[in-house]
């Protein structure tokens, strides 16, 4: 059976986080275009449910009424108040953002499973401008005459897009990345880690605080516990992949062994039940500055390599980066220009978000990279920080809850 092709400016592969809001956002600057995805929502995706203050106003520049509602309801996403930090002696450290008088319902951070998460997002899709092709799985990519045709396989058929603009939110494995360039992982910036629900992890703290562990016998590695609310947790590690291939470590032992027999963990987790398998899966860390634009091209999200080498948090800046793209594809549209000069800036305003995290950890891969849970266990606990912790998020909360994040084209 012979179908069309479809002929777009604008062609999303993947509607994850960061896909899925750069649809958003091109919607709401008025502009057409088509996202597809392999799967079919709502979908699990193996991550650490982790949100970030990013993440959070990006929520808030979608639709306020989506922390409104789910923290109303005590829904899909779980409010936090800050974090925990648990050092080998097994003593807590814990920043607790206590709200000023305005904010008593904003929190920080929150906790979504990626199930509820992406389909809250993709449900903010909107029909007037996108068209979303669910069970899309693109198989071929290619250039021809000025123009991609993206060949996609949809439940038996097969559909050519052809599209001005690709933007690749296919995650870690992008298609479009080993289109436009050369996927190689370098273990210097690349995270592997594992997750797993359970449910009765004792000591949850009231505020729902985040909490990480940094074992000591294990440098750039921590291990997580992410409440989701009703006793349920999201539990993880992760380690950096030059560590890990370096000390043949296996990722998946760790986590198990750490849950068993560390004694700061054990005890919390004597009674508690795990409801799914242990499930791994690669984080592309943001240090590698992998270039995000060219020629009717760009990366967002973890395609990018947008994940926090010091958090591993990649919702947050995924989704900020599909923002970011939303405004240079708007300005490409009304040019009718795709090369590579009209995005020539997408990576400085993508990276100038991330220049904090990233010399933080080239400054502790410097010394040594047993340098970060050092400086978490032993340096960040001081009052100090915990002060400077409620006086910067009070800060940041104004962004995230009344400014939009202003973006420079030129």
């Amino acid at each position: 059976m012979n179908i069309q092709p479809l002929n777009t400016k604008i062609c999303i592969i993947g509607a994850g986080p960061s896909g899925a809001a750069t649809s958003i956002f091109l919607s709401k600057e008025k502009v057409e275009h088509i996202i597809i995805d392999a799967a079919q929502y709502p979908r699990d995706k193996i991550c650490g449910d982790g949100l970030d203050l990013k993440a959070i106003t990006m929520l808030n520049h979608i639709d306020k009424s989506i922390l409104e509602n789910e923290l109303k309801s005590n829904g899909k996403i779980q409010a936090c108040w800050g974090f925990r930090l648990i050092n080998p002696k097994g003593k807590y450290t814990e920043f607790v953002y206590k709200p000023t008088s305005g904010n008593e319902k904003k929190p920080p951070y929150g906790v979504s499973r990626r199930y509820s998460l992406d389909n809250i997002l993709i449900e903010k899709f909107d029909k007037k401008y996108s068209i979303f092709l669910q069970e899309s799985k693109a198989i071929k990519v290619e250039r021809v005459e000025n123009k991609w045709h993206i060949l996609v396989q949809q439940k038996g058929l097969q559909i050519t897009i052809i599209s001005d603009l690709i933007v690749g939110a296919d995650g870690d494995h992008s298609i479009v990345l080993k289109t436009v360039g050369e996927r190689k992982i370098n273990r210097e910036h690349y995270a592997g880690g594992v997750r797993q629900y359970w449910q009765g992890v004792e000591g949850i703290h009231e505020k729902n605080l985040m909490e990480v562990y940094y074992p000591k016998s294990f440098p750039m590695s921590y291990f997580w516990i992410f409440p989701l609310g009703g006793g349920m947790a999201n539990v993880g590690y992760g380690i950096l992949s030059s560590i890990a291939s370096k000390n043949n470590y296996n990722i998946r032992e760790i986590f198990i062994n750490l849950i068993k027999e560390d004694p700061i963990l054990q005890s919390r987790f004597a009674n508690a039940i795990a409801i799914d398998n242990v499930n791994g899966w690669g984080l592309p860390l943001a240090s590698l500055r992998r270039k995000c634009s060219g020629k009717g091209w760009l990366l967002v999200g973890d395609a990018a390599s947008m994940i926090s080498p010091t958090t591993g948090e990649g919702v947050g800046t995924g989704m900020q980066t599909g923002f970011i793209a939303a405004k240079f594809i708007k300005r490409a549209v009304e040019q009718n220009k795709f090369d590579e000069e009209m995005f020539k800036n997408f990576d400085r305003e993508v990276y100038r978000r991330m220049e904090d995290d990233i010399k933080l950890f080239n400054l502790s891969m410097w010394f040594s990279p047993k340098m970060m849970g050092w400086v978490m266990n032993n340096i960040v606990p001081f009052n100090y920080f915990k002060k400077l912790f409620q006086t910067k998020v009070g800060q940041w909360l104004d962004t995230a809850y009344n400014k939009e994040i202003r973006v420079k084209l030129d």
